[in-house]
């Protein structure tokens, strides 16, 4: 089959090459002039290494990357409140850490994969119109292009245009505050001793993010819906110097709105959505990619089989809108009322039986393992 993907970031590119793994013939459209550069998204989960793992990727990401076994919880003032190790995962999977690598550094390896398999991506084609009979679908693009193929898959982010060609809506709710990130070049393990890799840190009046990628540190902090940008950056000194009194070195920063919406289908005809296209939510937990990957897994297993595909984008719609966003939601209302969940968060720790079932969720394994939808047990 001749299948079109809309959209070069890794979700679509894992989906593109998954399908040419399949043999199928596979044209990826993306807007872009080249692969995005930006960082975003940087955290990978154990179900998610084993896929890139069954792709010939893991490899060459863990060249790139940094494993973490643990995360932890801590004050602002600096004592850890819990920590919380994924090697308790051992025996349910392969791979009982995360990975921590930018997303900029995992698609040219996916594109590289693909390339070999003979599929290619067309760079500078933004989809701008889908239209789609019972035989197939015809993609125009922004220079006028036409492309066909059988099926569509729609990666092209939270924007979509594939999804808003469908009249597909995407509601959900936008958060009250912006999350504002700075990647600074400061060594916080120098700063901070004994932080881990990924913490959450508790503060009645300012909570925070700690994440540390292979290039940089990670500071987020919420920011005021309704301030000006241009006041929020300046001021971003004055905050990271209330989490170390040094005048921080920053490589860049960014501000932005965060939303938690579910695309009311995931299938329409021969186009299926996935990655963000289909879903989006705050970054807590770092399930976005993650999730995102895993649709692609499961539609390019499905694409072909009318009633597995109908059930795979189903299940994945249930994942996104039950397991994934439920756990993001509480990560942020977690971090919003600390007093309430430090005790919980200590005993969790000390448990391991309870600590390892927290762990399957937040790393994503037991959204693998969700029984079909309108099932339970």
């Amino acid at each position: 089959m001749r299948i079109l993907v809309a959209g070069a970031g890794p979700v679509g590119l894992t989906t593109a090459v998954s399908l040419a793994r399949r043999g199928h013939e596979v044209t990826v459209l993306e807007a872009g002039d080249t692969l995005a550069a930006e960082s975003r998204a940087s955290t990978y989960h154990p179900p998610t290494l084993e896929m890139l793992a069954e792709l010939g990727a893991l490899d060459a990401l863990m060249a790139k990357g940094l494993v973490s076994h643990a995360f932890q919880y801590r004050e602002r003032s600096g004592g850890v409140v819990a920590e919380l190790d994924l090697r308790l995962l051992e025996n349910d999977t392969p791979y009982p850490f995360r990975v921590q690598c930018e997303q900029s550094k995992l698609t040219p390896i996916l594109l590289d994969l693909l390339r070999a398999e003979g599929g290619d991506v067309v760079f500078g084609s933004a989809v701008t119109g889908v239209v789609q009979d019972d035989r197939g679908v015809a993609v125009t693009t922004a220079d006028g292009s036409v492309h066909r193929g059988e099926w569509l898959i729609g990666a092209d982010g939270a924007s979509s245009q594939v999804r808003k060609s469908l009249d597909v809506p995407f509601e959900g709710i936008t958060y009250p505050e912006r999350f504002l990130v700075a990647s600074t070049e400061e060594d916080l393990e120098a700063l901070i001793p004994g932080i881990a890799a990924v913490n959450y840190v508790f503060d009645p009046e300012e909570w925070l993010v700690l994440l540390r990628t292979p290039d940089h540190w990670r500071v987020l902090f919420p920011t005021p819906e309704d301030t000006p940008d241009e006041l929020e950056l300046a001021r971003l000194p004055e905050r990271l110097r209330g989490v170390v009194d040094i005048e921080w070195k920053v490589a860049h920063s960014t501000l932005y709105r965060v939303h938690q919406r579910v695309a009311s289908r995931f299938r329409t005809g021969r186009v299926v959505l996935a990655g963000d296209a289909a879903h989006v939510n705050n970054p807590l937990g770092g399930m976005g990619l993650n999730s995102g990957i895993h649709d692609a897994f499961a539609i390019a297993a499905a694409l072909g089989d009318d009633e597995a595909l109908d059930l795979a984008c189903e299940r994945r719609r249930d994942v996104a809108a039950s397991f994934v966003q439920k756990i993001t939601h509480s990560n942020w209302e977690q971090l919003r009322d600390p007093d309430t969940h430090k005790a919980g968060l200590r005993a969790l720790a000390a448990d391991p039986v309870k600590a390892r079932e927290h762990l399957l969720r937040t790393s994503m394994i037991a959204s693998l393992r969700t029984p079909e939808p309108g099932r339970t047990g």
